[in-house]
């Protein structure tokens, strides 16, 4: 098996790119095994890079060494090829993902990852990109947008660059008018705050948006939060919101399904895994086992999961 190391050289301001190569060099050697360091700024060659590789048919598990950004990245370059494995080192500002897979510091331990374990989860697809964590539209995929420039300023991490923007935003754009459809279920129209399609819980720097989503059930949680107070209001509950209770609000409704198809007259926002663009209508399908993702060794993911304590 091929093990190919793709360091995104921005993540985490990119500060730990020669550190994190001299570390993969030397554990590699001690494991036996030989890496391949991709770490060259450039988007569209390390698109191509991803792609060449995984087209190769080789056995291969690539290390996504940043943040959620270089998740989708390694995601959307190699999605449907089965030879793929996909490991994530968190060295990014948000890493989200990863959450429930355990502790940031103790997912950059490059060694668990080189003997982790590949288990199949599922991705929800989106007008051809694929997101391993959540979709959504309205006023959090406006935050999404906005977050990117907060982001830039020196000392700003992804958690309060996550926080400024919601308050920017508040300001901007506070409702919107979607029609949202789950699976077979009767459409409802309405003005929403945000709509979420979700694979897993956090986003926008520990914005646990989906609390009970689960990547490997083979159901995305559908969470609409429709619009029923003003902005005062909305700025009280947003550590409540951050900590995902917001599923106990009588304005939000969740539904378990396969399918999220939303429709707005004017263009919104929409946010699939942090990459933002303004639509008109979305729909966000979920794919069953469709991503070979890599539990990392002393992870208690896999046994929390079938203890049921992730429920």
């Amino acid at each position: 098996m091929r093990h190919v190391f793709v360091i995104n050289p921005f993540s985490g301001k990119g500060t730990e790119t020669k550190k994190l190569r001299d570390t993969i060099t030397a554990v590699c050697k001690e494991e036996g095994v030989t890496p391949e360091i991709y770490d060259k700024p450039g988007k569209a060659e390390m698109e191509k890079y991803l792609r060449d590789v995984a087209q190769t048919g080789d056995h291969v598990r690539i290390y996504a060494c940043g943040g959620d950004g270089t998740i989708y990245c390694v995601v959307n370059q190699t999605f449907g090829c089965k030879n793929v494995e996909i490991a994530a080192i968190p060295y990014g500002s948000g890493n989200d993902f990863i959450r429930l897979f355990g502790k940031k510091e103790e997912l950059q331990d490059i060694r668990k990852h080189i003997r982790g374990t590949p288990y199949w989860i599922d991705a929800i697809e989106c007008d051809g990109e694929i997101a391993v964590n959540q979709c959504s539209m309205g006023i959090d995929a406006e935050i999404c947008a906005k977050q990117v420039s907060f982001k830039k300023i020196p000392g700003v991490s992804g958690e309060f660059a996550y926080t400024a923007a919601l308050l920017f935003c508040l300001f901007r754009k506070f409702k919107n008018q979607f029609t949202i459809q789950v699976d077979e279920h009767e459409p409802v129209d309405g003005l929403f705050l945000f709509a979420i399609g979700g694979n897993s819980r956090w986003y926008g720097g520990g914005y646990k948006g989906c609390p009970l989503a689960l990547p490997d059930d083979g159901l995305m949680d559908c969470i609409m939060v429709k619009k029923a107070f003003g902005r005062l209001k909305l700025i009280t509950l947003i550590g409540e919101y951050k900590k995902g209770n917001h599923l106990k609000w009588d304005f939000t409704q969740m539904i378990r399904g396969k399918r999220m198809r939303i429709h707005s007259d004017i263009p919104a926002a929409i946010n699939v895994d942090g990459e933002c663009r303004y639509v008109h209508d979305s729909c966000f399908e979920l794919k069953e086992k469709s991503v070979c993702y890599v539990i990392p060794q002393g992870s208690t993911y896999p046994e929390d999961r079938a203890a049921g304590k992730l429920d």
